[in-house]
């Protein structure tokens, strides 16, 4: 950490995010690259930061061509989303293997698992572009074999939509981040915790995700249609024995204050899309009372329901729950869908 993240740092404690934001640019015009690559993730997401997604991409492209590894990390999701610059799978895992031989551990792992590695691999490999050339860009371009489970409201499953070492990337990831699940209270406007959700969940915006997180999303699209702009941020879920969360929807309600306005802006939650990550524990079924569907996700497992009507109306057949695991662990990753481009937004509470 430089010295003006640090100073960053200090000011976005004490609430002063104008005053970090200069003290990065400050530092980025002398040449710290540290600084750049941090100012420019911040500027293209808006986060403490004017919303300025062009010339944040374009600091992190400065400092990728200096060298960063961060900054290469950074666009190379940019480049796998097709997000604020042309979208090329290519160059992404270009990016990926010029940050690895740079000594990013993160971009070691994600090469090393999208070439169907496990994570150990990383630590003994050392030719990062061979190991790339094994990676299968068509898997995470063609869509899977699927059984439906319901055909009206739709709900579908894809037995084998991911890789073991996909599903053990996504919860090592997720493990640092989790915090309480929290649900959005009308009454006070908030996001508060609550007994129906008890459980724990890692959300990543896009300047928090990674490539391999993008490759889920991509297959996600030929799975279900909708193109890949229309997926919200990636959300990992964990349940403790015991965690559970109750019956409720996924489609943003219309009658719930402060969601007219979040409607008109990003539009419906349309479908939801589940990938089990895990599947060595008793119960935590994913439960559909309205119709009569229990279903128990076996690891590297998809499941798609809709939650809207053709119309973009809510479908208030399908409430769902995740019902407690009786022992072990259970993990998941959570996809929400919209009716529109959301470009990877962070995912938010909604009821």
């Amino acid at each position: 950490m430089t010295a003006a993240i640090a100073l960053a740092e200090q000011h976005d404690q004490a609430g002063r995010h104008d005053d970090a934001i200069n003290a990065l640019a400050r530092a980025a015009q002398r040449g710290d690259i540290e600084a750049m690559t941090e100012l420019g993730k911040r500027l293209v997401i808006g986060d403490r930061a004017p919303l300025l997604p062009q010339e944040g991409t374009q600091m992190l492209v400065d400092g990728a061509m200096a060298g960063n590894a961060e900054a290469a990390l950074r666009l190379a999701v940019l480049k796998a989303l097709g997000a604020h610059m042309p979208q090329d799978w290519r160059e992404a895992i270009g990016l990926l293997v010029f940050a690895a031989e740079r000594g990013s551990v993160s971009a070691r792992k994600q090469v090393a698992v999208l070439a169907g590695q496990p994570l150990e691999a990383a630590a003994t490999t050392t030719d990062w572009g061979k190991l790339a050339e094994r990676i299968d860009a068509r898997f995470w371009r063609t869509a899977p074999a699927g059984a439906t489970l319901s055909a009206t409201p739709l709900v579908r499953v894809f037995p084998e939509f991911v890789t073991d070492p996909i599903c053990a990337w996504l919860i090592e990831r997720a493990q640092p981040k989790l915090q309480r699940a929290l649900i959005y209270n009308p009454l006070s406007g908030k996001d508060i915790a609550d007994h129906m959700r008890t459980n724990s969940a890692a959300g990543f915006d896009l300047m928090q995700a990674d490539v391999v997180q993008v490759a889920v999303q991509s297959r996600i699209s030929v799975a279900t249609g909708i193109p890949l702009h229309h997926m919200e941020g990636a959300t990992v879920l964990h349940y403790s024995p015991g965690e559970e969360i109750t019956n409720h929807y996924d489609f943003v309600n219309p009658r719930i204050p402060h969601y007219e306005q979040e409607l008109q802006e990003r539009g419906q939650r349309i479908a939801t899309f589940l990938v089990y990550l895990n599947d060595d524990y008793e119960g935590g079924e994913t439960d559909f009372p309205q119709l009569g569907l229990r279903y128990h996700g076996g690891k590297r497992a998809g499941l798609v329901f809709s939650n809207a009507l053709p119309d973009g109306q809510p479908d208030m057949r399908m409430v769902h729950a995740g019902l407690p695991p009786k022992n072990n662990e259970k993990w998941l990753m959570t996809q929400f869908i919209r009716n529109r481009a959301v470009l990877n937004v962070r995912s938010e509470n909604y009821g």
